[in-house]
């Protein structure tokens, strides 16, 4: 665990050894911020092609579905809400994680996370040919992380909290069929990776804000009378944004 001493900024504690740590440069960190930026309008421009044109193709695969977010058909939400939406995404995970060797991981999770909410609002489904790759791709990514750095016990952390979070999710979905999906599931071992990286308390806290997250919703939309009691809502997009407040926090 990492705690900040009294002694001074920058100086943190890992077991009984105190190690400086680099401060970032504000000014760098505001260009990268305004770069991420401008690659998440992007991003999300590809992100809302792609989402409109779901249901993809069968046997399509990865390669397929990057090449429908490139075209020019009609996306599924107006721009630019999803455009906008990404790119202040983007931003605000540099800001949070700073020229870091987690940063890159942190920012795929981020277009990712948008593209699975987008098409669980739409259809109510989490698709495997992006929840797979996503969680391949942070894997490595995450491992670069630890190689270079020497953060080899956070990346165990990451692998059993994926494998925590996943077993978890599963046995709530063997109990209650109709209340969580496979893809919840999968979701949930992906959510699980990032949020071990970070530390157990992100963990824990990660698995139930997305429940609360989801009541706060299903009361809000009850009151205006948008759904009834027995409406079906997507859990995708509630545990991305819970999991989303838990990791702006410096939770370990």
């Amino acid at each position: 665990m990492v705690g900040v001493l009294p002694d001074g900024p920058g100086v943190t504690c890992q077991g009984d050894r105190r190690v400086r740590l680099p401060t970032a440069d504000p000014v760098l960190t505001a260009v990268a911020a305004v770069l991420a930026a401008v690659t998440g309008a992007v991003a999300g421009s590809w992100v809302n092609r792609a989402a409109g044109s779901f249901p993809w193709p069968t046997g399509s695969g990865l390669r397929g579905v990057l090449r429908l977010g490139t075209g020019h058909g009609d996306g599924a939400v107006r721009r630019p809400v999803v455009e906008a939406g990404t790119a202040l995404l983007l931003a605000l995970v540099v800001v949070r994680f700073g020229l870091t060797w987690q940063l890159p991981a942190f920012l795929v999770l981020a277009v990712v996370a948008v593209l699975l909410a987008v098409i669980d609002l739409r259809h109510q489904l989490l698709p495997n040919r992006i929840l797979l790759p996503a969680f391949a791709g942070g894997a490595v990514l995450l491992l670069g992380a630890a190689a270079a750095t020497g953060a080899w016990g956070e990346l165990v952390r990451a692998v059993l909290g994926a494998v925590g979070l996943f077993a978890v999710f599963l046995a709530l979905a063997l109990v209650s069929p109709g209340g969580l999906g496979l893809g919840d599931v999968k979701l949930a071992g992906l959510l699980g990776l990032y949020l071990g990286w970070l530390g157990w308390g992100a963990v824990l806290a990660g698995g139930v804000a997305g429940f609360l997250v989801q009541a706060a919703v299903a009361v809000a939309l009850l009151a205006v009378r948008r759904v009834r009691r027995d409406t079906e809502l997507p859990f995708g997009p509630a545990m991305l944004v819970g999991a989303a407040l838990v990791m702006a926090l410096p939770l370990s």
